[in-house]
């Protein structure tokens, strides 16, 4: 299989999954809560993931995109494009800022180290990655997926094993589980819509830089399909173990240390590693945003959005976040229908081909 599909695949998977994601807590909310439906949930979400990876690969590498604002421009419009552009701008780097203070705040509550020491850490290695080539940070950003998919695989043959609670009891904890949405499908729609406005960016640069269509769409496709097995196997880890993880804020964690320190110090690692692929995302797609990558202009404006990046994480910036998701989570369903709407015409493009032809 072409290794460039299989590395933009992790990296699409790498900037989506993030912090949220490898903690647990977003499953818990969006899929978990719902019981037995969750499972249905998973599907839903990784089907939507896959083929929305799919088509923005496809169109991406069409138009040969340097940054998200072409294909912008591509789906909505001059105007339109113009005013999402913007609005997705600005939560990129409040999605970034997000990421520097997940870090301090695993630091925090990890090896009680000051949040500084984190943002500063997670700020340093952040700057370095954006200082190298286009090529050297989609390696670096797809390193990190595999090393989650590993500890989710053994989190949950883990969790399988030694869950001991009734499937009755499971259920009627997964009832009082607080949960994003009144069903089980929108829940796994918005998580669609969420994740796919902050993986957009990236997956629309990195595809813009090869011209071979069916490769980044393979590598779309297989991202999206990874996506949904991770969460799969997260939610079930999850559901078998809610007797065990009421009022966890890092449930997988929990579940990792339980197995073992060895493990659970493995786990902490991990989130690092997500926490820094989105990070990396988020802060090359807004610097790509108003500049050329891998020029001194695109080094120095990372280096100054990142550094203030920084300085929000610690004034407590995260608690905008609250509002900030839910508004990017309406900003996605905006693109999943305009996507949707691309490939309906790229479609019927085609059909009318063939039949002139014949």
């Amino acid at each position: 299989m072409n290794k460039y599909a299989i590395q933009l695949a992790f990296a699409y998977m790498g900037v989506i999954i993030g912090g949220g994601f490898a903690s647990g807590q977003e499953v818990l909310q969006f899929f978990t809560g719902y019981g037995v439906a969750s499972i249905a949930g998973t599907v839903l979400a990784g089907l939507l993931f896959a083929f929305l990876g799919g088509q923005i690969a496809r169109i991406s590498t069409q138009l040969q995109a340097q940054s998200h604002k072409d294909v912008l421009a591509s789906l909505f419009g001059r105007h339109a494009g113009g005013i999402m552009d913007i609005l997705l701008t600005f939560f990129l780097f409040g999605v970034g800022v997000a990421m520097l203070a997940g870090t301090g705040a695993l630091f925090k509550q990890q090896f009680g180290l000051s949040p500084v020491i984190g943002g500063l850490f997670m700020t340093a290695l952040v700057v370095l990655t954006l200082c190298l080539n286009v090529k050297r940070i989609i390696d670096l950003v797809s390193l990190a997926t595999p090393l989650l998919m590993v500890l989710v695989l053994v989190i949950t043959t883990y969790a399988l094993f030694t869950s001991n609670a009734e499937m009755d009891s499971l259920l009627a904890l997964s009832e009082k589980q607080e949960t994003v949405a009144p069903h089980w499908a929108l829940g796994a729609i918005l998580y669609a819509s969420f994740n796919i406005a902050v993986g957009f960016p990236m997956l629309a640069v990195i595809s813009g830089r090869s011209k071979d269509v069916k490769t980044t769409m393979l590598g779309g496709l297989l991202g999206g399909v990874g996506l949904g097995l991770l969460i799969l196997l997260l939610n079930i880890s999850l559901f078998s173990n809610l007797n065990q993880l009421q009022g966890a804020e890092l449930p997988t964690l929990m579940l990792a240390s339980r197995l073992s320190p060895i493990v659970g110090i493995l786990m902490t690692v991990s989130i690092i590693c997500m926490i820094y692929s989105t990070a990396v995302g988020m802060f090359f797609a807004f610097s790509a945003r108003f500049s050329r990558p891998e020029t001194g202009r695109f080094r120095v404006l990372s280096l100054l959005s990142c550094s203030i990046g920084l300085l929000l994480s610690f004034f407590g910036f995260t608690k905008l976040i609250g509002t900030v998701y839910p508004l990017l989570g309406y900003l996605g369903l905006l693109l999943i229908a305009a996507i949707g709407v691309s490939w309906f015409r790229s479609r019927s493009g085609r059909a009318a081909a063939v039949t002139d032809n014949a």
